[in-house]
């Protein structure tokens, strides 16, 4: 569709969204022009470093199973600008995502030519985004949007709206040159997530964190519930296809749950979120039906995490980008699958910590094909292979220009094992998502 096409072109033609202009008087301004939108449905916010995106899914996924129309509002996307937008578990269509996008442009060209007029910056993409979120949501209706930030919290233009439920997963050093150098910094900046009589759900996490998003919660009058402590994991086994977990959540324990997601970090996701369903239907005072969670979980997927897109040899992408989220990939391979032999293909972006992830994935990997990706804040292959002969050793690391190729390259090294070789292809979301396109796996 040609319209989506230049629509989507103007967007991205913006300034992207790792090149942002940290304040909600842009976003604010156009909410109000289009009458807050973003205040005529209930909203379950989310902020962290890692495991945002799962979390906001299998919310979602539990909140259809009870019979709600849902909003799904989740960044970066892996194939197409409309994933970020979903409505009811599926894509936002083209013909909705142009209707909402075409409400708001005219206010986005006012905000636009009275921020130049001051001398400021037009609205970036992930603010325009953020607008047409809210004005779908709206238009649908739907009964609940469950809204993932896109870098920190309080600054963060989905910060316009203000959620009844306030989700923070756990946090980690990211983003630093917008969100501070050490975790508490992090952790004051998305604790601007938690607004006033909400209730916050919070992941496990350092106790410096803790105490910080809990001195939040207190300046503003909101309750604050802690994994480990007011809810939490009761067991869990590896199971075919993912896990089997019970979990004592805040107004009761469910048990019998399997999720088609692998690695702890799954399960204390998948915690995080059934807490955050229990504070949104009954302020964590009334127990779920089992019967529903169950099916709710069972239906849960997220594509691009540990997710396994091809056999003969089995090639896994997952999207890890930072230190954690390789620390939490490297404990999920170990706990959930058996390989022979695994190969990694890697391609790291260059504002990301590549020594450090390269350095958390060694035990696991037997051997690298270090390439690139065709995003243009790609490390170059000659530059990521230097960094990982000084880790892994020279005769462990293979440089492919071109990832189809070095795709290529990994699945012989993984054959050259035997049976029960795997690839891992991992180090940004863009890699996750072009080996899944390469490969034919573009549902979401």
């Amino acid at each position: 569709m040609k319209r989506m096409r230049l629509a989507e072109e103007a967007i991205l033609a913006r300034a992207p969204e790792h090149d942002l202009e940290p304040s909600l008087d842009r976003i604010a301004a156009v909410m109000d022009l289009l009458g807050d939108p973003q205040r005529t449905f209930p909203v379950i916010h989310l902020t962290g470093t890692n495991g945002k995106t799962s979390t906001t899914r299998i919310i979602e996924s539990l909140l259809r199973e009870m019979g709600l129309k849902t909003g799904r509002f989740t960044s970066p996307h892996l194939h197409s600008i409309r994933e970020r937008i979903a409505l009811s578990g599926e894509p936002i269509s083209a013909e909705r995502f142009l209707a909402a996008y075409e409400d708001v442009l005219p206010f986005i060209d006012m905000v636009d030519a009275k921020s130049a007029a001051e001398g400021g910056p037009r609205m970036t993409f992930f603010e325009v985004i953020v607008a047409v979120a809210y004005a779908a949501f709206a238009d649908a209706p739907v009964d609940v949007a469950i809204i993932e930030v896109g870098m920190g919290g309080g600054w963060d233009a989905t910060n316009v709206a203000d959620g009844s439920v306030a989700v923070v997963t756990p946090i980690a050093i990211d983003h630093e040159h917008f969100l501070g150098n050490d975790v508490l910094e992090i952790a004051g900046e998305k604790a601007g997530i938690i607004k006033s009589d909400a209730l916050a759900i919070v992941g496990v996490q350092e106790p410096e964190v803790s105490q910080a998003l809990a001195d939040r919660a207190a300046e503003v009058d909101a309750r604050i519930a802690f994994e480990g402590n007011d809810f939490g994991l009761l067991s869990r086994d590896v199971a075919v296809g993912g896990q089997q977990l019970a979990i004592r959540g805040l107004a009761g324990d469910y048990t019998d749950l399997f999720v088609p997601l692998h690695g702890a970090h799954q399960a204390h996701n998948t915690v995080v979120a059934l807490a955050a369903v229990e504070a949104f239907l009954g302020g964590g005072e009334q127990r779920l039906d089992p019967e529903i969670v169950r099916s709710g979980l069972a239906a849960v997927a997220s594509p691009g995490r540990l997710e396994i897109v091809r056999r003969s040899p089995t090639v896994i992408v997952d999207a890890a980008h930072n230190t954690s989220g390789a620390l939490a990939l490297r404990n999920a391979l170990e706990d959930s699958f058996n390989f022979a032999r695994v190969v990694g293909v890697i391609a790291i972006l260059r504002d990301k910590p590549a020594t450090e992830m390269l350095e958390v994935l060694e035990p696991v990997l037997d051997h690298v094909v270090v390439t690139r990706t065709t995003s243009p804040r790609a490390m170059r292959p000659e530059e990521l292979g230097e960094l990982a002969a000084d880790i892994f050793g020279e005769g462990r690391v293979t440089v492919v220009h071109e990832l189809p190729d070095a795709l290529d390259v990994a699945a012989g090294l993984a054959d050259e094992g035997g049976v029960g070789g795997g690839v891992l292809a991992t180090g940004s979301v863009t890699t996750a998502a072009e080996v899944r396109m390469l490969l034919g796996a573009t549902d979401v």
